[in-house]
């Protein structure tokens, strides 16, 4: 009887639905399969309404969907021409205070209010006024902030603090100067985990190392897994003319989209002249490049000359934090079961 009580019901668009109490509009909303465009909202952040792009009507009030909590006996109405006006309205709010620069924009084909303002058709905004000019770029060598294109949704300044609990921005000032910025204006200095730019909804935040190098349509991408620890975080490598130019990571994946500084930065060395791609030998005195199975022999040959002639505690095994967990067990067991040895020890220990 207890869990029933927290069970409410409500019609949305005329359907009915039984959600949990404390469930969002917003939420009940999709669990119909409705759709209610945001801006602010992010699944994984906590809501602040602060775009008001989600407002639906509630009993002929808007109402930010978002901040709005489900209760017993509410009609809801998401599309009304009274609320499409609305919504139509702040998004051309939003775009009277946004550069017009879409052609050249990294984040054009990916940008959450381009493709608002293509559904409501905002070709020039009705709204005139003092635009905000930021003509600081920031040196940081990894995220590149153009703060015009900023809308103020809060979503980097939440995963900042909710997912990262770092806190490295932040709201300042007041009113029409208000900005998200690091403390006293400095240039960004973080963790560059990289999430303010997976969840910025705008070009306000994008990768540096990837400016220029590729448009959406001309992306390649390739499912992988990160190579630099054992986590197994999925990766999702953008390509252009074979060159990897930027990562990202599925959001039903196992780290749920988030991503480290090295799994989105650190991977310009698969592009760079000087990695080995093939194994080296080294014969009089000189690397030279050999098979796989040349260098596998050579390796096998060495250790059993090694341990037949000096004892298998001659040899030492040092395994790396990059490997899965199974491949660390198979390589202590080959030094304890095929050479012998105890001297195994593994590099996340120093």
């Amino acid at each position: 009887m207890e869990k029933l009580k927290n069970i409410i019901s409500l019609t949305i668009d005329g359907q009915r639905i039984t959600v949990q109490s404390g469930t969002t509009i917003l939420a009940a909303a999709r669990k119909l399969d409705i759709s209610i465009p945001v801006l602010c909202h992010h699944p994984k952040l906590t809501a602040t309404g602060a775009c008001r792009v989600c407002i639906v009507e509630v009993n002929g009030i808007p109402v930010t969907s978002c901040t709005t909590a489900a209760e017993e006996g509410m009609e809801v109405i998401t599309a009304s021409p009274y609320i499409e006006n609305l919504r139509r309205d702040i998004i051309d709010l939003i775009l009277s205070d946004h550069p017009y620069d879409c052609m050249v924009c990294e984040r054009a084909g990916s940008c959450e209010l381009q493709e608002l303002a293509y559904k409501y058709q905002i070709r020039t905004p009705v709204f005139r006024g003092e635009r905000r000019i930021y003509p600081k770029r920031d040196g940081n060598p990894f995220i590149e902030r153009d703060m015009e294109k900023c809308i103020l949704c809060g979503r980097c300044v939440k995963v900042c603090d909710e997912v990262q609990g770092v806190g490295a921005i932040d709201y300042a000032y007041k009113g029409f100067q208000t900005k998200i910025c690091p403390p006293f204006e400095r240039d960004l200095s973080c963790e560059f985990c990289g999430q303010c730019i997976t969840v910025c909804p705008t070009g306000a935040l994008v990768s540096k190392p990837s400016l220029g190098k590729g448009r959406q349509q001309d992306i390649r991408k390739v499912a992988t897994i990160c190579p630099y620890c054992g986590c197994g975080c999925n990766l999702t490598l953008h390509a252009h003319k074979n060159e990897v130019i930027r990562t990202s990571s599925p959001k039903d994946s196992i780290n749920e989209g988030w991503l480290c500084v090295k799994g989105k930065f650190g991977l310009s060395f698969i592009n760079s002249p000087d990695r080995l791609k093939t194994p080296l030998v080294r014969k009089n005195g000189v690397l030279v490049e050999a098979s796989w199975e040349e260098a596998f022999t050579y390796t096998a040959d060495r250790l059993k000359q090694i341990r037949d002639t000096r004892g298998p505690d001659a040899i030492g095994g040092l395994s790396s934090a990059r490997c899965t967990n199974e491949e660390n067990y198979l390589f202590q067991k080959f030094l304890r079961a095929a050479v012998g040895t105890n001297n195994v020890d593994h590099c996340a220990r120093y």
